[in-house]
């Protein structure tokens, strides 16, 4: 009987190794290739997102079955030229093919000027007209003076681009999809 009961005990341990195994190999899977809960760290993004807000970000959906589009909030890991290791968070303004400027403090694409309802305030410096490369994005946080981006360490990779923020999730009271 004392036996019996010893193998039963070892089975359900090890039933309960291979589920915890089970389980972390796939939240590992998830979270590395296809949706990553990220804090967000700077206010760069304000007003739009709030310094420590919670956000999902799209790992997969947008590289095989959409396109990213102006407008998008993005994840990327930073150029060399920004002198960061962690990934940053901003706005994609100008896609592959685009002219990019800003003039009397209004950013122009393609020769008309941008709609950023979404904006703390408008860019306090000019900057010169730029055509993005195919294999790049010009991208700028919603909080024009107080963000390190493309204006500053130049156009990102398309590359380094990890995600697409998909929605807010905390805190609780702006729940909210972050649309273009």
């Amino acid at each position: 009987m004392e036996e019996k009961a010893k193998k039963s005990t070892g089975r359900i341990i090890w039933e309960v190794v291979e589920i915890v195994a089970v389980a972390f190999v796939l939240s590992w899977v998830l979270r590395t290739f296809v949706v990553e809960a990220r804090v967000i760290p700077t206010g760069s993004m304000l007003p739009t997102i709030q310094l420590q807000d919670r956000v999902f970000v799209d790992k997969i959906f947008f590289k095989y079955f959409d396109e990213i589009r102006q407008g998008d909030i993005i994840v990327f890991h930073p150029p060399p030229a920004a002198h960061s290791s962690e990934d940053f968070i901003k706005r994609v303004i100008g896609l592959p093919g685009d002219t990019v400027e800003i003039k009397n403090h209004i950013v122009i694409v393609n020769g008309e000027k941008l709609n950023e309802p979404y904006l703390l305030e408008q860019p306090d410096d000019d900057f010169p007209a730029l055509k993005v490369p195919s294999d790049s994005l010009f991208v700028m946080g919603d909080n024009r003076n107080n963000s390190a981006d493309s204006r500053e360490w130049g156009l990102l990779p398309l590359e380094n681009v990890t995600g697409r923020t998909l929605f807010r999730y905390w805190p609780l009271n702006s729940i909210s999809v972050l649309a273009r």
